[in-house]
């Protein structure tokens, strides 16, 4: 037997073992029937914790999203909507934010609040959920959430206010995160260092079982809080069944045979398979499935280090040259099958309130030639020649790169390295050009843009790049203190500008979204964020 054939039989068997684990520990013999009201979908990348302090990439924040919520949420076009909050009043002259919480939303069931089994969340919940968040002892990756903060407090059970020190009109966004969920006290105390194994929020799916690597069942809450608009109680699923195989190429199969529901994002392993070259789902699968696709806030681009001691790093001319020299056009449509949106307008990605359509960079072979001419006249360097450093996933955009900017005259070297050693070298400054992504922490273009302040070098911060400019700062600080969003915007694309102006990044192009779907499966959506939510989906038999 050959090794795909194998791994595949192995692939079957944890699943036709992960249905019949779920369906015995089903309470009653109606369940044994409701095998068509499980989403099922793969997580090759492994689960670490179910705890939501360390909800910090999307293999967690995925499930982390069925099982709790927070003060507010973020609807599919990334507008602030109630959560466990109803409503919330903002005081921007003394940066205090009031939030009104609702009196009927309770813990999942479980014998951590012994007799009672649960509890209603007050007020208090978020004052321990956030102390917890900021504790050293936990090591919470999302801690910084919470450094703009003064001080929070608990005025009775429904009303929880958050004094910041300094006004930070993104901070709303920051709520949304899962980091900021809310725990209750007595089963983070009674799990101990478990509670990443067994969690207790208030989510519309509740924990069942977790072998790791292997399954991780959650199922529905019956006491879930959220209704629909025709007043029936939320979720509509029965369950939720994650399995962990490593291989996208046995996930891809499992998915075609009908074992996966959904299928999230494009591997070159199967991208020509299901995908035309226009990024549409080939004839072949028209019938079974359908695709959706949205902007995702993540833009990929090449960094320059501003403080390299490289003449070609230090002239933007130079610069300049390799942002006009290669199509992006071509490259989304050959290397990506069209799931991508050329970066031409600047770095804040499409889907971002703040993204504009102001000039970028766009494919102008005479322009790259002009400015390379500049540069050998400024600096007398007749051969310049520059390296990239990447890792395996994007040596094939690295290399096209190459090849476009050889016919130009310059010469380039693609160094491949493990992603581990890649995000360290970038770090450090220890590469002249590094590729790299930024995908958005929260729906705000200040997020994006704090990638250019100078008080955020690196270490200190994300500016990777060490860029500074006076004018950039200037604009980063007063947008802090400006609450409208129409207004912040216009300071937001005087920032972007400068980006393109002095080229410290060549942007390459902004995700999206791609999800391929069972069409058994309804209401599934998709959000800039590619966050998985799932308490309004539905699916038939």
């Amino acid at each position: 037997m050959n090794p795909a054939s194998s791994f595949l039989l192995r692939a079957n068997y944890v699943f036709m073992t992960f249905v019949i684990v779920f369906l015995f520990s089903c309470t009653n013999n109606t369940n044994s029937n409701r095998d068509h009201q499980v989403f099922r979908y793969n997580e090759h990348g492994n689960i670490s914790s179910l705890d939501p302090a360390f909800a910090r990439n999307p293999q967690n924040i995925w499930p982390a999203n069925q099982l709790f919520n927070g003060l507010v949420q973020l609807d599919d076009s990334l507008n602030i909507r109630p959560d466990i909050a109803k409503n919330w009043t903002v005081n921007d002259s003394t940066y205090t934010y009031t939030f009104y919480l609702r009196d009927n939303v309770p813990f999942h069931k479980n014998k951590a609040f012994g007799n009672e089994l649960t509890r209603n969340v007050v007020a208090s919940d978020f004052v321990y959920s956030f102390d917890r968040l900021t504790d050293e002892k936990v090591a919470s990756p999302g801690s910084w959430v919470m450094s703009a903060v003064d001080y929070y407090r608990a005025e009775n059970d429904t009303t929880f206010v958050i004094q910041l020190k300094k006004p930070f009109p993104a901070f709303l966004g920051l709520l949304s995160m899962r980091y900021c969920s809310v725990v209750p006290k007595e089963a983070v105390e009674f799990y101990g260092n478990e509670f990443r194994r067994n969690p207790v929020g208030t989510g519309p799916f509740q924990f069942k079982l977790w072998e790791e690597n292997v399954k991780l069942v959650l199922r529905k809450n019956p006491l879930y809080f959220e209704t629909d608009a025709k007043g029936e109680q939320l979720p509509y699923l029965e369950a939720v069944a994650i399995t962990f195989l490593p291989d996208k190429q046995s996930e891809f199969l499992q998915f075609v045979q009908g074992k996966l529901d959904f299928l999230s994002g494009l591997d070159n392993s199967y991208k020509d398979e299901i995908l035309t070259t226009q990024g549409e789902l080939q004839q072949s699968y028209q019938d079974d499935f359908y695709l959706i696709k949205g902007p995702f806030l993540n833009t990929e681009y090449l960094g320059y280090f501003m403080g390299a001691n490289s003449t070609e790093i230090k002239s933007p001319a130079l610069r300049k040259a390799i942002n006009y020299g290669f199509d992006r056009n071509k490259m989304v449509t050959y290397l990506r099958n069209g799931v991508g949106i050329p970066a031409v307008h600047g770095f804040i990605p499409k889907g971002l309130p703040g993204f504009t359509t102001i000039e970028g960079f766009t494919y102008d072979p005479d322009k790259a030639r002009e400015y390379l001419s500049q540069y050998k006249t400024e600096t007398g360097d007749d051969k310049p020649q520059i390296t990239i450093g990447t890792n395996s996933q994007y040596l094939d955009l690295c290399e096209y790169i190459q090849r476009e900017l050889e016919k130009i005259g310059i010469k380039v070297i693609v160094d491949v390295m493990p992603p581990s050693t890649l995000r360290q070298m970038k770090s450090s400054g220890e590469l002249d050009i590094f590729r790299a992504s930024w995908i958005a922490d929260y729906p705000d273009a200040e997020n994006y843009l704090s990638l250019f302040y100078s008080p955020n070098f690196t270490p200190n911060g994300p500016n990777y790049t060490h860029f500074k400019n006076e004018a950039f700062d200037s604009l980063y600080v007063k947008a802090l203190s400006v609450s409208n969003i129409e207004e912040r915007k216009l300071l937001y694309t005087e920032m972007d500008s400068i980006i393109i102006s002095e080229a410290p990044v060549v942007p390459l192009f902004y995700d999206m979204a791609v999800r391929f779907v069972n069409k058994k499966v309804s209401d599934l959506g998709i959000n800039p964020q590619n966050f998985l939510i799932l308490k309004r989906v539905k699916k038939e038999k």
